[in-house]
């Protein structure tokens, strides 16, 4: 079991972690900054989950870990994919410029 000072801390950190990776992704315009920003965001859920499942003793928060950090690998590499096509075709990885793509 996790004590409660300790459970704050992680609480307190997971927080800032998805306040920081929030606010990088809502003030920046590049497209690799944005990916780091979503990964932050999840890092900060995935330390949530994993504090308060060994807080209460069970295994069910590192499990759903396990599968955030499967579909963020996922995405990764997706977007990164994505990423790399609109380079080669505009020159630039800023969200600004793929305005142009819509229909």
């Amino acid at each position: 079991m996790v004590e409660a000072p300790v459970l704050q801390f992680h609480s307190i950190l997971a927080l800032l972690l998805f306040c920081i990776g929030c606010a990088g992704f809502l003030i920046r315009r590049s497209g690799l900054v944005a990916l780091m920003c979503i990964e932050l965001m999840l890092n900060g859920v995935n330390l949530l989950l994993v504090s308060f499942s060994k807080a209460h003793g069970h295994a069910g928060g590192s499990v759903m870990v396990l599968f955030v950090v499967l579909v963020a690998a996922a995405e990764a590499a997706i977007a990164l994919s994505i990423l790399v096509a609109l380079y080669r075709k505009l020159g630039t990885v800023n969200l600004d410029e793929f305005r142009e793509l819509r229909g």
